[in-house]
């Protein structure tokens, strides 16, 4: 039995989504970073924005060697030192920086504490630990490679609306409830440092001056020339001091679970198409697993394949939260487990089980407009697609797509 779209409006229980006769917000798109609490507009339902919440900086040598220099042997030499820490850096759920949602994130980090830091995927562990210095004094030395380790905590700007004082509605750029840690690093310094140098407090160099260890034995002893072996407590620091690879994850995104068993899902009464506003293209299911969901027009072979219900629907401060299920193929909307650090990654169907890949956050218009825009909640990127055509896949964009083609019509059908 075909169903046919008769409704430009929408209506879903008093849990989220009513219909009024007001006018959809503009559709043009906010001319810079946008933040919390700024106005919006429809166009940017399908985008987001990073936040920065927390920062900390932290002096941290990632290479060191103790190094005995004697009369005669001073002038330059070349020291191969150890690796004493590494910093990977990674923003979110992966631990590369994938999408330009990530390449924000760190930006907005430099930006705001006035560092240069790294905003690709990088690590300590493949810059050179060789440094070369002239050492014109003799003495106990540490020569050393250091950088200043930046760490903290985003979240997510999203555009959804917001009821204001007098009852009336408005788009606003609003903390969405995906988030995350992320990890970077400034340039290399490198140098020595002794015992009795006086550094400035806080530095690279002072920090690399702690690891010395100069009221130790191995400080104060006669050695030739070269290096010195590190002394318990050197040893000691280097464990503290090297912890596992940052893998990203999101401590609020917690890892999908299996999907062996089907869900119970609690399905609302209400069949919807997910439209390109106005034009006739939605998302349609596909027939065969392998396929993804794509654009296609609704007629009356589509076999349910352009309907869905929203399931196991909750809502958080205005927010809503469901599983997205087809009609016409039984399987609920995904990301696929493998794909889903991949920006780009194709949205597919499979069976319905309690996961977070299934799990979408609905961003909306003021009442009286269809207006949505889609997110996954594990991956927290925003749905969205290349270019309007039959047959053009629907596909995850970290940052959503800032051309408005993001922003999708949710039709009671």
């Amino acid at each position: 039995m075909a169903v046919t779209a008769t409704a430009a409006a929408w209506a879903v229980t008093a849990g989220g989504l009513a219909a009024s006769p007001a006018a959809a917000a503009p559709t043009t798109t906010t001319a810079q970073t946008p933040a919390p609490g700024d106005t919006c507009t429809a166009a940017d339902l399908g985008t987001r924005h990073p936040y920065i919440k927390t920062t900390e900086v932290s002096p941290t040598i990632t290479h060191f060697k103790g190094w005995y220099v004697t009369e005669g042997t001073t002038g330059t030499q070349t020291v191969t030192t150890t690796t004493q820490t590494t910093i990977s850096v990674s923003v979110g759920l992966n631990g590369n920086v994938e999408g330009g949602f990530a390449v924000e994130t760190l930006g907005k980090v430099g930006a705001s504490l006035g560092l240069n830091v790294k905003v690709d995927y990088t690590s300590t562990s493949t810059e050179s630990n060789a440094v070369t210095w002239n050492f014109n004094q003799p003495g106990y030395y540490g020569a050393y490679k250091g950088t200043k380790k930046v760490t903290g905590t985003y979240a997510s700007l999203n555009c959804n609306r917001v009821q204001q004082g007098g009852g009336s509605w408005a788009l606003k750029w609003i903390e969405g409830p995906d988030g995350g840690n992320f990890t970077t690093y400034t340039t290399l310094e490198e140098g020595a440092v002794r015992c009795q140098d006086k550094v400035p407090a806080g530095s690279i160099m002072a920090k690399a001056q702690t690891l010395l260890d100069c009221g130790s034995a191995a400080a104060k002893a006669e050695h030739p020339a070269g290096a010195v072996a590190p002394t318990a407590k050197q040893k000691r620091d280097r464990l503290v001091q090297r912890p596992a690879l940052t893998s990203g994850t999101s401590a609020e995104q917690p890892k999908a679970t299996g999907r062996s068993a089907r869900a119970a899902l609690d399905c609302q009464a209400g069949v919807y198409k997910i439209a390109v506003p106005g034009k006739p293209l939605s998302w349609g299911a596909p027939l065969l697993a392998a396929d993804g969901v794509r654009l296609r027009p609704s007629t009356i072979f589509s076999a349910h394949l352009d309907n869905w219900r929203l399931c196991n629907v909750t809502e958080r401060n205005g927010v809503l939260e469901a599983s997205l299920w087809n009609w016409g193929n039984g399987g609920c909307a995904t990301i696929a487990e493998p794909n889903a650090a991949t920006e780009r990654a194709v949205v597919q169907t499979v069976t319905c089980a309690e996961d977070d890949l299934q799990r979408f956050y609905i961003y909306r218009d003021v009442p009286g407009s269809s207006k949505i825009g889609v997110q996954n909640k594990y991956t927290g990127s925003m749905m969205g697609h290349d270019r309007y055509a039959d047959g053009e896949f629907i596909r995850q964009y970290s940052s959503g797509r800032q051309d408005g083609t993001g922003t999708y019509t949710l039709i009671g059908v």
